[in-house]
C-alpha cells in the first residue's frame, strides 16, 4: 500500500526580523523536532500538528535557530593546520607555543606559554595535540562549572566533552552537560558564556525570555560574548 504521509513542504517564518525558510516533513512521530544542517532549518512534526503550534515552537527556539543558521552560513572551508616545532596557537585567549621534544617519557606537558609534545612520528603530531588539548579543556571546563553552578544554586553537573561540529554545548533532561572541547580555542570569557548558557538550562529547559534572564544573571554581557563566539568560530584551527 503506498504511503499517505504528506511530502516535505517549504515554508517561511519571520524570526526576530529575519526571514527564515524551513522544510517541513510530517510523519507518525509524537513530537515536533528542529534540526539545522547545510540545507537549512528542517522540521519534523506529527501528521496532525497545526502550523501554528509548529511555528510557535520555532519562535521559542528562535535564538538557537538564528545562531545555528549563522554558524553554517559563516562556516569556513576546513583546512588542516600543519603543526610543527614552534607553531603558535591561541588557547583560552593566550598564545601557546608548540615545542616538539624527545626528552622525557610524558607524551605531553604544559609549561608556561608552551606545550611540549613527544610524538611517536611526524604523522602523529596533530592527534597528540588534540589529546593534550582535550585534557586541558576537561580540566578548565570542570573548573568553570564548579565556579558558576553555585551562583545558580545548583550542584555541579556531570561533564562530558563533545566533538560536535556546530554545537558548542548541550544539557539533557538528566542535567548532564556536554561542552565542545574546541571551546578551548576561545577566550575564557566566551567559555564562561557557554558554560552559563548550559547551566541556565538546569532552570529553564528552553530558550524562553525566562531562560535568557537566567543567562543574564550569570553572564551579564552574554550578547557580546555570543557575538564573539560566532566570529571566532571561523578561526578555529582544524587538527
Amino acid at each position: 500500500m503506498p504511503s499517505t504521509t504528506p511530502p516535505e513542504t517549504s515554508h517561511r517564518i519571520a524570526i526576530a526580523g529575519a526571514d527564515v525558510s524551513y522544510q517541513l516533513r510530517r510523519s507518525q512521530r509524537r513530537t515536533i523536532g528542529l534540526t539545522i544542517d547545510h540545507r537549512g532549518l528542517r522540521v519534523g512534526a506529527p501528521t496532525r500538528a497545526r502550523i501554528g503550534d509548529i511555528e510557535k515552537l520555532i519562535h521559542q527556539h528562535g535564538d538557537w535557530v538564528l545562531d545555528k543558521l549563522a554558524a553554517w552560513r559563516d562556516r569556513p572551508v576546513p583546512g588542516k593546520q600543519e603543526i610543527t616545532d614552534g607553531t603558535i596557537i591561541s588557547i583560552l585567549g593566550e598564545p601557546l607555543t608548540i615545542a616538539l621534544t624527545t626528552v622525557g617519557r610524558s607524551r605531553w606537558q604544559f609549561g608556561p606559554g608552551t606545550l611540549y609534545l613527544h610524538p611517536v612520528s611526524t604523522g602523529a603530531i596533530n592527534g597528540l595535540l588534540e589529546k593534550a588539548l582535550r585534557e586541558k579543556a576537561r580540566a578548565v571546563f570542570a573548573e568553570r562549572l564548579q565556579i558558576h553552578a553555585p551562583r545558580l544554586g545548583v550542584a555541579t553537573p556531570p561533564l562530558r566533552l563533545s566533538s560536535a561540529r556546530t554545537r558548542w554545548g548541550s544539557c539533557n533532561h538528566r542535567g548532564d552537560i556536554a561542552l565542545n572541547w574546541r571551546l578551548v580555542f576561545m577566550p575564557l570569557p566566551v567559555v564562561d558564556y557557554v558554560v552559563c548558557h548550559e547551566l541556565a538550562h538546569l532552570k529553564e529547559m528552553n530558550h524562553s525570555p525566562r531562560f535568557w534572564s537566567v543567562v543574564e544573571q550569570l553572564c551579564p554581557d552574554w550578547k557580546t560574548r555570543r557575538l564573539e563566539l560566532r566570529q571566532l568560530a571561523r578561526q578555529i584551527p582544524h587538527l
